[in-house]
C-alpha cells in the first residue's frame, strides 16, 4: 500500500477510474520532492490506487493561493478515520462514495462533522458510478462542497472544483480565526480590566497579545510622556521608562529603553521610538510594534518579537486589540490618578490620612504592633507664618519639612502627611523616637533664600498598649497632641488610658449639657454683693448653674431633683463646644429680666454683674446680643456690669481696647474678674475702660493665713482707688476677712460671710429682710 502522506512524487500515466480527456495543461507537469513554507494539505480518499496516482500527478505540481499542495492518503474509510483521528489543518478531502461499502464515504461524513467535529474542512464527494448519487438532504446536511464523476473531471475541472474548495475552506478559517480573535480580545477587555495600575495592567497586555498570537508572552511595553522630554519637538524619545516586560525582555522589569541600548532593547528602543512618532501600529517580518493612544499625557508603546510574518487577520486583530487596551490604559491611568488623590496628599506625595489608617489597621493586626508607635508632629505657629509670608512660601516650607522628614529616617518607617502642618510617623520604637525627631527642627530650613526656623510638637501612641482600629489610633495620637500643645509646646506627650477616660467623659459631658440646655436644667443664682461699712446690698453677681437630671428614667426628674454640676466643669466644656455662645446669651437676658423686676420691687440702687466667657466676647453678634438683652428687658444699661478675666484682658489687648470702647458705649459698665491672677501690665490696664477691679478669692483667703498674705489685697485696693476705680474683693467668708478689707480702704465686697448664691425669688426675700 502506498504511503499515507506523500508530496507528488510519481506520474502514473495509466489512470483506471479517473480519466482526463484531451485539455490545454493547466500548468507545467513535473513533481516536488519537497515542500517548505506553508501548504494546502489535501487528502485522497479511494480504494484505486490509480485514482491517488493520477489526482497527484494532476496537481501535484501546481500552486493555489500562493501556496503547494500536499496529498495525505487513504484507501479506505476506516484508514481515513484513522488518519484524520491525527492529522490537522486538512483543506480538502477528495472522498470516494463507494468503498468498502456502497455507502461508505457518506458515513465518513457524518463521521467527520459529527465525531470528529471537523467543520472547516471541505469535501468534495467523486464517484466513478454515474448512476450513484448521495441523497439532497445528505449534500445539505453534511456541508459537502461538491460532487462530481470522476469520468467528467477533467484536469482543468479538478483544479477548478479543488481551488474553489480551498478559498472556501480558506475563508471559512479567516472567519472562525477572526471569530475566536475577537472572542479572545473580548475575554482580554474584560480581564485586563479587572487589573489595577499601570504596571499590573501592561503585563497583562504582553501575556494577552502572546495569548492571541497563539505564543508565551514576549516583549516589551514602554510608557511617553511628551512633557517629559528634554525637546518636545524631537521626533524619537530619548528614554523611555519600561512599565512592563517579558520574555527575552525579562531583565529590563522597572528600567528603561535608551538610544545607546545595544542587541535586541535598541531594535525595541528604534522601533517603539518611530511607532511613537508615527503614532500607529508597525509590523515587520520580525517584530510588532503596538501603539497605545490615550487621552491622558501619557502614550503606551509595545514591542513584540516575531517568529514568523503575521497575517492579515493577526494584524487586524491586534489592531482591534490596541484600540480596547487604549481606552482600558486611559481608564487605568484614570483610576490610578484617582487612587493616588484619594491615597496620597499632592504637596508632598506622601501618603495622607486615608492611607495612613490602612496602613495603621494592617500593622495592628500584624506582627508589628507590638514595638510600633504613631506619632505625631505639628508645626508650632505654622499660621501665622503662612499668613505673614505666604501660601506659596508655606507650601515650600511643609515640602522641606517632608523632605526632611523621610531623608532622616532610621528603619521601617512610615511618613504621612494628615492635615495642613500635621505629620506622621509610623514605625518601631528605635525609629519614631520624639528627641531625635524634635532635633530634626534644630537646623532653619532654606526657603527662597531665607532660613526659617520652625519648632514642632509631638503626640505619641504605642500601639502595643491600644485596643481598636487604625483611625481610633489616630484619634488617641491627636489627643496626646493636644495635650501636649497645652502643657508642653515644642516637646511631646504619650497617649495615656487616663486621657481616653477624660476625653470620653468630656464628649459624654458636652452631649449632656446640650440637652440639659435645651431641657432647661439650666439657671441663674445670685450672690449679693455689699458696702463694707454700711453693710447695705449694692448688687449682686448672676452665676450659672446646672442642675442635671437624672436621665436613666429610675427617677420622675421633678422639682429640685437632679445633681449639680460644677461651673468648673460645664463652662470649659461650654466653651470648647462653642455652645457658650446661646448660653451666654441665655445668661444675659435672665440677668437683665430680673434686674428689671429687682427695680419694679423697690430696688433701684442696685447693679447686676454678669460673666462674659473670652468666646463670648469675641464673637462678631456679641454687642447686637448684648443690645437686644438690654433693650428688650428694658434694664438700664448703667445698673448692668459686665465681667471678663484678667488674662482674657491681656490677650491681644489692641482688639480688647477697641471692643471695650464698643462696649462701653451701650452705657454698661466693665469689671476685671479675679484680679491679680494675670499679671496685668499696668500700662495696657490704664488704656482700658474698666470700672471695677475685683480682687480674686485666694488673696483674699491669704489675708488670714500669713504675715503677708494682706499685701496683694493691699496693693490692688491703692491701685484702684490711684486710678479712679472701684474695688470689691471675693471670696469673704468670716468677720476677721471683712475688718481687713475695711480697714485696707476696699469698699465693697461679696461672700459667703454675707450670703450664699441663691435663687431669684430667695433673692428677693433676702433683700426684704436686708431693708428691715
Amino acid at each position: 500500500m502506498p504511503s499515507s502522506s506523500t508530496p507528488f512524487a510519481a506520474v502514473k500515466d495509466d489512470p483506471d477510474d479517473l480519466v482526463f480527456l484531451d485539455e490545454h495543461s493547466a500548468g507545467t507537469e513535473g513533481a516536488t520532492d519537497a515542500l517548505p513554507g506553508p501548504v494546502w494539505r489535501v487528502m485522497i480518499v479511494d480504494d484505486d490506487d490509480d485514482v491517488h496516482t493520477t489526482t497527484t500527478f494532476a496537481l501535484g505540481n501546481l500552486e493555489m493561493q500562493q501556496r503547494p499542495l500536499e496529498f495525505l492518503h487513504a484507501y479506505s474509510a476506516a484508514e481515513a478515520r484513522e488518519l484524520l483521528a491525527r492529522e490537522t489543518d486538512v483543506a480538502v478531502i477528495l472522498l470516494d462514495v463507494v468503498m468498502e461499502e456502497d455507502d461508505a464515504g457518506l458515513h465518513l461524513v457524518r463521521h467527520i462533522r459529527e465525531t470528529l467535529k471537523l467543520l472547516d474542512v471541505r469535501i468534495i464527494l467523486r464517484t466513478g458510478q454515474p448512476g450513484y448519487a448521495p441523497e439532497i438532504d445528505a449534500i445539505r446536511d453534511f456541508d459537502i462542497n461538491d460532487y462530481k464523476t470522476k469520468s467528467e473531471l477533467t484536469r482543468i475541472k479538478l483544479y477548478t472544483t479543488v481551488t474553489a474548495a480551498i478559498r472556501s475552506y480558506q475563508q471559512i478559517r479567516a472567519i472562525g480565526q477572526s471569530r475566536c480573535g475577537l472572542d479572545h480580545i473580548v475575554r482580554a477587555g474584560a480581564e485586563l480590566m479587572a487589573l489595577q495600575g499601570a504596571p499590573d495592567f501592561a503585563a497583562g497586555v504582553l501575556a494577552q497579545v502572546g495569548a492571541l498570537l497563539g505564543r508565551a508572552a514576549d516583549g516589551v511595553l514602554c510608557a511617553h510622556d511628551p512633557l517629559d522630554a528634554a525637546d518636545p519637538a524631537d521626533a524619537l524619545p530619548r528614554r523611555l521608562p519600561v512599565v512592563a516586560c517579558a520574555g527575552a525582555f525579562g531583565d529590563l522589569s522597572g528600567g528603561v529603553l535608551t538610544a545607546a541600548a545595544h542587541g535586541a532593547a535598541a531594535d525595541a528602543m528604534f522601533a517603539v521610538g518611530a511607532a511613537l512618532a508615527a503614532r500607529e501600529n508597525n509590523y515587520a517580518p520580525n517584530a510588532a510594534t503596538l501603539y497605545f493612544t490615550g487621552k491622558s499625557s501619557r502614550n503606551f508603546c509595545a514591542y513584540i518579537p516575531l517568529e514568523r510574518p503575521l497575517d492579515d487577520i493577526e494584524k487586524r486583530l491586534l489592531d482591534v486589540f490596541c484600540s480596547v487596551v487604549s481606552v482600558g490604559l486611559e481608564n487605568v491611568e484614570l483610576v490610578s490618578h484617582l487612587h493616588t488623590a484619594a491615597f496620597y496628599d499632592q504637596l508632598s506625595k506622601l501618603p495622607n490620612r486615608t492611607r495612613l489608617v490602612e496602613i495603621l489597621d494592617a500593622t495592628l493586626a500584624g506582627p508589628g504592633r507590638e514595638s510600633a508607635i504613631l506619632s505625631l508632629v505639628d508645626l508650632d505657629h505654622f499660621a501665622e507664618t503662612n499668613d505673614a509670608l505666604g501660601h506659596q512660601f508655606g507650601d515650600l516650607l511643609l515640602s522641606a519639612v517632608a523632605e526632611r522628614l523621610q531623608q532622616c529616617q532610621h528603619g521601617n518607617i512610615t511618613v504621612a502627611r494628615i492635615g495642613g502642618d500635621i505629620f506622621s510617623l509610623l514605625g518601631d520604637a528605635a525609629a519614631v523616637n520624639p528627641e531625635r525627631i524634635l532635633a530634626l527642627f534644630a537646623t532653619p530650613f532654606s526657603i527662597d533664600g531665607q532660613d526659617v526656623r520652625v519648632s514642632a510638637t509631638m503626640g505619641l501612641v504605642r500601639l502595643a498598649e491600644h485596643d481598636g482600629s487604625g483611625a481610633d489610633a489616630l484619634k488617641d495620637a491627636d489627643i496626646a497632641l493636644k495635650r501636649a500643645k497645652v502643657q508642653q509646646r515644642t516637646g511631646h506627650f504619650y497617649f495615656s488610658r487616663s486621657m481616653g477616660v477624660e476625653i470620653r467623659q468630656r464628649v459624654r459631658m458636652m452631649h449632656a449639657l446640650r440637652t440639659g440646655f435645651a431641657a432647661g436644667e439650666l439657671f441663674l443664682a445670685y450672690q449679693p454683693q455689699v458696702d463694707l461699712a454700711s453693710r447695705r446690698p449694692v448688687g449682686a453677681e448672676a452665676l450659672l448653674r446646672w442642675r442635671m437630671k437624672d436621665r436613666s428614667g429610675d427617677g420622675d426628674g421633678d422639682g429640685d431633683g437632679g445633681t449639680l454640676v460644677s461651673p468648673a466643669l460645664f463652662i470649659p466644656i461650654a466653651e470648647y463646644s462653642g455652645l457658650i455662645i446661646e448660653i451666654g446669651e441665655f445668661v444675659l437676658r435672665s440677668a437683665c429680666q430680673e434686674l428689671v423686676r429687682l427695680r419694679a420691687a423697690g430696688h433701684l440702687d442696685f447693679t447686676m454683674s454678669v460673666n462674659v466667657s473670652q468666646v463670648q466676647f469675641r464673637h462678631p453678634l456679641f454687642l447686637q446680643m448684648l443690645r437686644s438683652a438690654i433693650e428688650e428687658s428694658g434694664a438700664p444699661p448703667a445698673f448692668v456690669e459686665l465681667e471678663i478675666t484678667e488674662s482674657m484682658a491681656m490677650e491681644e489687648p489692641q482688639l480688647l481696647i477697641e471692643k471695650l470702647a464698643e462696649v462701653k458705649r451701650t452705657g454698661v459698665s466693665i469689671a476685671i474678674d479675679d484680679f491679680g491672677t494675670g499679671f496685668s501690665s499696668l500700662s495696657y490696664l490704664q488704656r482700658l475702660q474698666i470700672d471695677r477691679l475685683k480682687i480674686d478669692r485666694a488673696f483674699v483667703t491669704e489675708i488670714t493665713h500669713s504675715a503677708r498674705g494682706s499685701s496683694i489685697a493691699e496693693m490692688v485696693i491703692q491701685l484702684g482707688r490711684n486710678l479712679g476705680l472701684s474695688v470689691v474683693a471675693e471670696g469673704v467668708e468670716d468677720e476677721r476677712q471683712a475688718h481687713i478689707l475695711q480697714a485696707l480702704g476696699c469698699p465693697m465686697a461679696q461672700g459667703f460671710l454675707f450670703a450664699r448664691p441663691m435663687p431669684p425669688a430667695e433673692l428677693n426675700a433676702w433683700l426684704l429682710n436686708e431693708q428691715r
